[in-house]
């Protein structure tokens, strides 16, 4: 029954991803079939796709990618009609995003496993972690929260929301205490209490503040003290509407600390979801979770084939 409930849940949320991704006419298949009159596929056709994954989000190297391996087949001559374009697209989409679709798994040791969630103001760490933790709660693993956002008063208390909706214990400290020792402080609980999963909040930040990059640093150092493996994952929340500042975030992100997973936010925004392309190609991390909305099943796992059918407004996706 949980299964089932879990693939109905599933599939609503990509239908609900298939509708944010394409309202408006900014959508990247929009009216694709008018700009070739006839279904007659050529370098023209091609170089309009390229402008349109552009401004998708995409960005210009992967773009160029993309279109380089469409190139190749309308040589071949396999591009006879818009179907094929699209089959051509949709499988080129897919050689970028197959790789990174790596579920989160949690091993059985260590104990506590320690999640790190980083990111910068607004793109829904807090929000996020509370979906995570439900999720993991429902897999049967005990999970703490440590409110390692301590400049604001606000995340914490959000963060105990969170906790106190799923059954989660919080540890947090005054605002303004030192993060670091939030985090070890959260280590040696979750230890003593034999919890499955430490997930840690840090404070937004700027790709561009070198301090708080740094203070990231330390948070891992000192989780690494208390086991020298941890934090075995950490996960940076990315906002798709920011389009290619997401990706420059990963970047310095990825410089900073050592990012092991990716969880993708406001997909239901203005976003046009093309730079999930950009983050595969350009980084190779683990994409773990998308998300559409401030739901608790508005997050799930990441999953290559459907995300590139909602992106093409493909519904199953075109014949094989």
């Amino acid at each position: 029954m949980k299964d089932a409930a879990d693939k109905a849940g599933r599939k609503g949320f990509f239908k609900r991803l298939r509708e944010r991704l394409n309202r408006g006419d900014s959508w990247l298949t929009y009216d694709l079939a008018n700009l070739f009159p006839g279904g007659r596929i050529d370098e023209d056709a091609l170089e309009e796709l390229e402008s349109r994954l552009v401004m998708a989000d995409v960005g210009v190297e992967t773009s160029m990618q993309i279109i380089e391996s469409l190139r190749k087949q309308l040589a071949r001559k396999e591009l006879k009609d818009l179907e094929a374009l699209l089959r051509g697209l949709r499988e080129a989409m897919l050689a970028i995003l197959r790789p990174v679709e790596v579920a989160l798994e949690i091993p059985d040791a260590p104990r506590p496993w320690v999640m790190l969630m980083v990111g910068v103001n607004g793109a829904g760490k807090t929000t996020s972690i509370g979906k995570i933790a439900k999720r993991l709660g429902d897999q049967g693993l005990s999970v703490m929260l440590a409110a390692g956002d301590t400049f604001r008063a606000a995340a914490v208390e959000q963060l105990q929301a969170w906790g106190e909706r799923n059954g989660v214990p919080v540890v947090a400290q005054q605002t303004g205490a030192d993060p670091a020792a939030v985090a070890w402080d959260a280590w040696a609980a979750a230890k003593a209490r034999e919890a499955d999963v430490l997930i840690v909040d840090t404070a937004g930040r700027l790709q561009s503040q070198g301090g708080l990059m740094d203070e990231l640093g330390k948070i891992a150092r000192v989780l690494g003290r208390q086991d020298e493996t941890a934090p075995q994952d950490v996960m940076l929340v990315l906002d798709a509407g920011l389009g290619q500042n997401a990706l420059s975030q990963a970047e310095k992100f990825s410089a900073a600390v050592r990012v092991t997973g990716i969880t993708v936010t406001k997909l239901d925004g203005s976003a046009k979801g093309g730079v999930v392309l950009a983050i595969a190609d350009r980084l190779g991390i683990p994409i773990r979770y998308i998300g559409v909305g401030e739901g608790v099943d508005d997050l799930q796992p990441f999953d290559a084939e459907q995300f590139v059918d909602a992106l093409l407004d493909l519904g199953g996706g075109p014949a094989r």
